[in-house]
């Protein structure tokens, strides 16, 4: 890996809609050469409700190695409009995005931890 890449990462929906307008705005907001995604249906949810050890951990061990082996300053969690794993109003799903943000950055409090919305039309916001 050279020593100029920069890197973020994005614990993103599976949902295929939403992945390069993430990375998009990403790229752009924190001036990186890649965004290194991380996968799951309604990972919001998941990291919020914290039910599932199995998947939390598996998210949190993915952004680890984010973290650790490619340098990644920035991580941003993301929910969307028309999600099926995380199938509640945009409401409900910005304080799973908010809640999820905090349990990131509890265990990686050296790291900017953000949370965004993408709309019906794709619109990326940020969280606050």
């Amino acid at each position: 890996m050279g020593i100029d890449m920069k890197f973020c990462t994005a614990v993103n929906c599976m949902d295929g809609r939403v992945q390069l307008p993430i990375i998009e705005y990403l790229k752009k907001k924190f001036r990186v050469d890649f965004v290194d995604m991380i996968t799951e249906a309604g990972p919001n949810r998941v990291l919020a409700d914290h039910d599932n050890k199995s998947l939390v951990g598996s998210i949190l061990f993915r952004i680890k190695i984010s973290v650790e082996k490619h340098g990644s300053k920035h991580i941003a969690i993301i929910g969307h409009h028309d999600c099926a794993g995380n199938p509640t109003g945009e409401a409900e799903q910005r304080g799973h995005t908010l809640k999820a943000v905090e349990v990131v950055k509890e265990r990686f409090g050296n790291v900017d931890v953000i949370g965004l919305w993408a709309d019906k039309n794709w619109v990326v916001t940020e969280i606050f």
